[in-house]
């Protein structure tokens, strides 16, 4: 069976820890969708490691890790990070496998998605300049080069095809930048690249539940970003929900088990777009402090604001979320009085569920008031230690989106995290 970790915000939850903190009890780690966008952080010997496409289970040499074929793949990219995986003594071409027909980011589409941004000015959406959406356009255009298609002789002169194409659009932007940089990188990742497991990847993940082998598939960025179902048009270029998991590495929705929802004890949001609970004060500011709310992708200052239940519910309810895990509780240790989201006020008018356009409304969020604990709490290892104060607040939540939460993060390292009994 395969069970998923994704989140259920706006990206950043810390999906990277949790999927790294579960790895040892799985057989495979299958990323199913995104591109370089994500930024999975994770703590190793002390040293502070963000993956950005290779699973987050590559740490443990058992675990095989899978890039599906929902995901765009940057050659140049997965070069580093191979690189810096190696450095901790792993064997990346020993335990990385990667999707024929996970589709290819090339130097044309990086261009490409700078040019669309900058030509957008005060409207820009907040791309992280990655070449991502080109790259799903192109997919999705049937345009696109796939991984597969480097074990084929005619791969430069479909490459060249598909240059051209795209420096037509680039010349529509007026777009004057020399890439040739860009290109000589990414033609030496290739060469790398051609080096991995290059695998029929719906074959080799279903092969191995057929065996037994217990199956994780990790999700990037967060559910509101989904491109169906997120704050249209600030959203990413694929599905961040649990479908995308079937689409993104060929499984039957049958084959899903538990649903792992990752949320932070607040919000966070990196770029442009809705956000109703953003707070834009002193408690916003000490919020991004504490929490070092810092883009792990980007490095970007995070907007920061208290927990939205109305956008948690939906999530959940669109992913069919099993669990719900919490990170990074211990940054609301400081804080005397918390606020939850528990409605929408519209023009009079109080909701509970996610509008079909959030940027064309005023949304008043209606928030109710919850005693803080104010104290730390990064040392417990236990919930029966936490103080009663957190505990109201995590029943609060669960009450509310009608899913528990079981497991809390109170800080950054692997051990910290409780399982709720």
């Amino acid at each position: 069976m395969v069970d998923v970790i994704l989140g259920l915000q706006w990206g950043d939850e810390g999906k990277g820890k949790i999927v790294d903190y579960f790895a040892p009890s799985y057989d495979v780690i299958a990323r199913f969708q995104g591109g370089p966008n994500a930024g999975h952080t994770l703590y190793l010997e002390g040293k502070k490691i963000v993956l950005h496409q290779i699973p987050s289970g590559i740490f443990h040499e058992r675990c095989s890790n899978l890039i599906g074929n929902g995901v765009v793949l940057d050659p140049v990219t997965l070069k580093k990070e191979c690189d810096t995986v190696a450095s901790f003594g792993i064997d990346v071409k020993k335990n990385l496998f990667i999707s024929k027909r996970a589709h290819l980011i090339l130097p044309t589409h990086r261009a490409l998605d700078k040019a669309s941004e900058t030509s957008k000015g005060s409207d820009k959406i907040g791309s992280t300049l990655k070449g991502i959406s080109p790259a799903y356009m192109d997919k999705t255009g049937r345009n696109g080069l796939r991984v597969g298609d480097l074990l084929d002789k005619s791969f430069t002169t479909s490459y060249i095809r598909l240059r051209l194409k795209h420096q037509r659009l680039l010349d529509n932007f007026n777009f004057q930048e020399d890439i040739s940089a860009w290109e000589e990188d990414f033609f030496e990742s290739l060469e790398f690249l051609k080096q991995l497991n290059i695998v029929d990847g719906e074959y080799f993940i279903n092969d191995k539940i057929t065996q037994g082998k217990k199956v994780l598939a990790e999700g990037a960025q967060g559910s509101m970003l989904d491109i169906d179902f997120g704050t249209f048009p600030f959203v990413t270029s694929s599905n961040t929900t649990t479908s995308g998991v079937c689409s993104g590495l060929g499984v039957a929705p049958q084959k899903i088990r538990d649903v792992m929802g990752v949320t932070k004890a607040y919000c966070t949001r990196v770029g442009g777009g809705p956000f109703p609970t953003e707070l834009h004060d002193a408690t916003g500011e000490e919020l991004r402090a504490i929490g070092k709310e810092f883009g792990a992708t980007t490095g970007r200052p995070r907007r920061c604001g208290w927990i939205d239940l109305i956008a948690l519910k939906y999530a959940a309810m669109i992913n069919g979320v099993t669990k719900v895990i919490m990170t990074k509780a211990d940054v609301l240790d400081a804080f005397k009085e918390l606020n939850v989201c528990t409605g929408y006020r519209i023009d009079n008018q109080v909701y509970e569920s996610i509008p079909f356009q959030m940027t064309r409304l005023h949304i008043d969020p209606q928030f109710h008031a919850l005693a803080g604990w104010n104290t730390p709490t990064g040392a417990v290892r236990a919930y029966s230690e936490l103080p009663q104060t957190m505990l109201d607040y995590i029943g609060f939540i669960n009450r509310f989106i009608g899913v528990n939460i079981s497991h809390i993060s109170n800080g950054p390292e692997r051990e910290q995290i409780i399982p709720v009994s």
